[in-house]
């Protein structure tokens, strides 16, 4: 029962993000000023915020954004960080040492800070920082895979297949990059948590999604002054679905790095 648990949270929560529109009670941009911090009832499961706002509502619109954020930057990473990593790997030569200080340079410069500056600089939004962190992402991915593709180039079967006649592009696309496959699912895994987390600071610090857009770190943001007036609901409430979520990620990373452990030489 415990193995399935966190994949079934990960599940959940994209099913939730999906079906938003149709799962939620209420609109989450809809105004109720008289009712404005009303207690947990069954009409409203955690409550309102200062607006009057359906609390449950915002935090489950608010899942299209928080996930789809770190999504695109897995993706736009893993494909950048693999290219750069197999074609490093293959062609050798200064080709590779030139990619290689390259990453050396990109990976000293912490990620976050990266999104961060250029959130400053070229303002804030939904686009900015998750092209940035994209770009942040790249090295960390594709310095792992280039190790994987520097063993998996100097196997027995890479030469076999080179003396068969076989061409580059086949031996890359047909059998180098299905072997990598599951290392790069792990990588995207665990970059998932890793990304949800800095996008969530990003808009916590006012530098991503701007209200009164539903984001999971725009509400920790915007509840943090309603903690003192002991109404904590929209903070904790959001804290805890980025905890959980990310939890969850990093646990199916986890078994899928045990699982592919044998698949990955």
């Amino acid at each position: 029962m415990r193995r399935w648990l966190a994949p079934a949270v990960c599940v959940l929560v994209v099913l939730v993000a999906l079906l938003a529109p149709w799962v939620a009670p209420y609109d989450p941009d809809a105004l109720d000023p008289l009712n404005a911090y009303a207690p947990v009832t069954a009409r409203h499961p955690l409550g309102t915020d200062d607006l009057g706002r359906d609390l449950l509502s915002r935090l489950i619109h608010g899942a299209r954004t928080s996930l789809a954020g770190p999504l695109i930057v897995v993706l736009a990473a893993g494909a950048v960080g693999a290219t750069v990593a197999i074609s490093a790997a293959w062609f050798g030569g200064w080709f590779d040492a030139l990619v290689s200080r390259a990453l050396d340079v990109l990976f000293a410069f912490p990620g976050l800070v990266l999104a961060i500056t250029v959130a400053a600089l070229f303002g804030s939004g939904f686009v900015t920082p998750v092209v940035a962190l994209s770009c942040a992402f790249v090295p960390v991915i594709a310095r792992v895979m280039r190790a994987a593709a520097l063993r998996e180039r100097n196997l027995p079967y890479i030469e076999a297949l080179r003396v068969q006649g076989f061409s580059a592009w086949h031996i890359c696309l047909r059998h180098l990059v299905p072997n990598l496959a599951p290392l790069l699912m792990v990588q995207a895994a665990i970059g998932f948590g890793y990304a949800m987390i800095d996008l969530a600071s990003i808009s916590f610090l006012g530098l991503g999604l701007q209200p009164p857009a539903a984001d999971w770190g725009l509400m920790i943001a915007n509840g943090q002054p309603s903690i003192l007036a002991g109404f904590p609901q929209q903070s904790i409430a959001a804290a805890v679905a980025v905890v959980i979520t990310v939890v969850a990620f990093t646990a199916v990373a986890e078994r899928l790095a045990t699982r592919f452990s044998g698949d990955v030489r």
